[in-house]
């Protein structure tokens, strides 16, 4: 296993920038998940800590070594990509031990670490297929064995599972889970899938623009999210927000909607009359039939199986409450959202940061 260590690491690509001063640190044993939109800089940040792109500046540290001048074979690590890289004409015990001979390792060593990663990940009938005779599943099984195989210091996983349909990647989450509590090797994955990153990682590195926006466990980022667009991207379904004014300041702040309704904030923080701000709260705290609250008309729902979302109109802007299957509401309905003080985030209109 290998501690990792990014400090100030840029990478620009002519007069662009495409990653910007990123400072890490990920304990031996961690899964550390990137996550963020396309184009923010991550499966860029991931070539880079492989070794296969080089930073324009700031260092690579790896178990305290500056490794910036070093192959990926001399920083031993290990990656599995988006798509299998499998060679067609080998079979799976083929594939997993190809880079092994390369390494001249002994036919009995070989064939060691080919078994242990077969029964790791439930592939001892199919050492004998070939990659055409697989399923998607199980040739990304392969994949990842063909990583195992060479005992790295380091697995970089780059979007792995974005060519698995949706069974097939819930599946796989799990295996990958099962896998790094079997193995505990230092592992980084790169996804645009914040499910995949909530449920598997240990830590998440939420990134935008080639910037780091937030670093923290699934939990502390759903719960305590430093800025508007980290909220947005931590949980699904995403956060409702609503644009408006501080009203009240003084006795008691509450945010002004276009319609000149009231949602009542947090009594301790310090705003101002007139202050543009949005607030944000998740689907799940929103409470339909409440007493007082917002007062909406539903627009659609969404059916997805125990959970129902419906797309309510609040003041012109749209708001999204989760409600058990059972519960019927049709369309047009009017409905009052009641949503508790300390389920709502406060966001500075114009710099997007927390302010709660």
């Amino acid at each position: 296993m290998a501690s990792v260590e990014l400090v100030g690491l840029h990478k620009s690509y002519g007069g662009l920038e495409v990653i910007s001063d990123i400072n890490l640190s990920i304990a031996e044993g961690e899964f550390v998940a990137l996550v963020g939109p396309s184009g923010c800089g991550k499966s860029t940040l991931l070539r880079i800590i492989a070794g296969l792109d080089q930073a324009s500046a700031g260092d690579v540290v790896m178990d305290g070594a500056v490794v910036n001048d070093a192959t990926p074979r001399e920083r031993n690590v290990a990656m599995v990509f988006q798509s299998y890289a499998l060679y067609p004409h080998m079979t799976v015990a083929d594939n997993l031990g190809f880079n092994l001979r390369l390494s001249r390792l002994s036919l009995s060593a070989i064939r060691d670490r080919v078994a242990t990663a077969a029964r790791l990940l439930e592939l001892g009938d199919l050492l004998g297929r070939k990659p055409a005779q697989l399923s998607g599943g199980q040739r990304q099984r392969v994949a990842m064995g063909r990583a195992i195989v060479r005992n790295p210091a380091l697995f970089l996983f780059d979007e792995p599972l974005s060519n698995l349909d949706a069974k097939l990647r819930v599946q796989m989450r799990a295996e990958i889970k099962s896998l790094q509590d079997k193995v505990r090797t230092t592992s980084i994955y790169v996804t645009h899938d914040q499910i995949e990153a909530m449920t598997l990682a240990d830590r998440i590195v939420v990134m935008n623009k080639g910037r780091v926006e937030q670093v923290g466990t699934p939990l502390a980022l759903y719960r305590r999210p430093v800025n508007a667009f980290v909220a947005a991207f931590i949980g699904s379904p995403a956060m409702n927000f609503l644009h408006g004014r501080v009203t009240d300041a003084a006795t008691g702040p509450a945010i002004l909607l276009d319609d000149g309704a009231k949602l009542r904030l947090d009594s301790t923080l310090k705003l101002a009359d007139g202050q543009p701000i949005k607030v944000g709260f998740r689907p799940e705290k929103a409470v339909l039939h409440a007493a007082t609250g917002l007062h909406g008309r539903v627009r659609f729902a969404e059916p997805t199986g125990a959970q129902t979302y419906l797309h309510i109109d609040v003041a012109g802007q749209n708001v999204m409450a989760m409600v058990d299957s059972e519960t019927v509401v049709a369309k047009g309905s009017e409905v009052v959202i009641g949503i508790q003080t300390q389920s709502i985030h406060v966001f500075d209109a114009a710099t997007d940061l927390r302010l709660n």
